[in-house]
């Protein structure tokens, strides 16, 4: 599956505003994957974003407008949420998922 390569660049570029450093980009699943510390944090399937956001803020965040299971491969991905091209059409809407995407990878130990 490609992937939507304006997007990207959005992410590219507000991961940047956040990080304050360039990602390291890898494809999987199909997509574009965004790497911080060699951690996953976020990613480009198809037009939709697959935010890395956690076990613990999974389920609340399941609630928001266009956010859904990871579930491409049949069985939901725990702590990833795909979040469809209209929710992020906005900057500040990209801005903030990034946000909550990089919250969590940077609980992670580098890799």
């Amino acid at each position: 599956m490609a992937f939507d390569a304006e997007l990207a660049q959005r992410v590219r570029e507000g991961l940047y505003r956040v990080s304050g450093g360039l990602p390291d980009e890898k494809r999987m699943f199909g997509g574009l994957c965004f790497m911080i510390a060699g951690n996953m944090c976020c990613g480009i399937l198809g037009d939709d974003l697959l935010a890395r956001v956690g076990a613990d803020a999974y389920p609340s965040l399941l609630k928001e407008p266009g956010a859904a299971e990871m579930d491409f491969t049949g069985r939901p991905l725990k702590g990833m949420i795909m979040v469809d091209a209209a929710a992020v059409a906005e900057d500040d809407a990209l801005q903030q998922w990034l946000s909550r995407c990089l919250a969590f990878v940077m609980t992670l130990p580098p890799k």
